[in-house]
């Protein structure tokens, strides 16, 4: 079941998927899976200002990152720990033992995939905010993936990795072609889930995602299958519903 808010603008989106993150914050020990990237850095920025202007605490949140790059160490300028770490958890002094994100160097990196798993077994999400690509990708679980698929090592698409080229400079060559990711399995798991969306280049994947059949072309349509999913979207991107 989708329950859709189209905004004027990205800072209204923001607003409203701020609202749901606190409303989950009241809980005694939340957690949260949280994703990276431009759409969500507005969310985190409001995030961070209430923090800082009331004191509201973190120390019982756990944060779940969504994936890490294969072979990115987290402490790379790149990585996806960095990025969480530079723009939502210092910021929220969330303490570090309280945030998770792959291992992208791990020695074995399916028992790493393994062992993400058991963490969300253990605790399980209350509330996931994610984005979506333009060609239907959530947590870079790319078209074709089983949605029966935890935690596991993905391959990005040309598409995909064209996108992230921003972070390296622009240069296509740098980014890396394998990442390790949540499953869409492990994404159903989550009690809540918020999709954040905005551009005019969302709208084609926001519209298969909720009017579209249920199909591995477009992995975002397997939130179809879930009874809780709040879509937050800019005008431009929610034009197709």
């Amino acid at each position: 079941m989708f329950n859709i808010i189209v905004t004027e603008s990205y800072d209204a989106m923001s607003s409203e998927a701020y609202k749901i993150v606190k409303e989950t914050l009241k809980k005694e020990s939340p957690v949260l899976g949280l994703a990276a990237g431009n759409t969500p850095v507005g969310l985190y920025k409001k995030l961070i200002a209430d923090h800082n202007a009331n004191g509201t605490n973190y120390e019982n949140v756990k944060a779940f990152a969504l994936q890490e790059y294969l072979g990115v160490p987290g402490e790379d300028e790149h990585s996806f720990r960095t990025f969480m770490e530079e723009n939502l958890y210092e910021g929220l002094r969330i303490p570090r033992e309280n945030t998770f994100v792959p291992d992208g160097t791990a020695e074995d990196a399916e028992f790493e995939c393994a062992g993400y798993d058991a963490k969300l077994r253990k605790y399980p999400l209350d509330l996931l905010v994610l984005g979506i690509g333009t060609n239907g990708h959530i947590a870079y679980n790319e078209p074709g993936t089983d949605f029966e698929l935890h935690t596991h090592i993905a391959e990005l698409s040309e598409e995909s990795r064209a996108a992230e080229a921003k972070y390296f400079d622009d240069d296509l060559e740098l980014v890396p072609k394998r990442i390790i990711t949540m499953g869409i399995a492990s994404l159903l798991s989550a009690g809540k889930i918020l999709v954040l969306a905005n551009g005019e280049d969302k709208a084609d994947a926001l519209y298969d995602m909720i009017k579209g059949s249920k199909s591995e072309d477009c992995p975002a349509s397997a939130l179809q299958d879930h009874p809780n999913v709040t879509v937050i979207v800019t005008q431009d991107a929610g034009k197709r519903l």
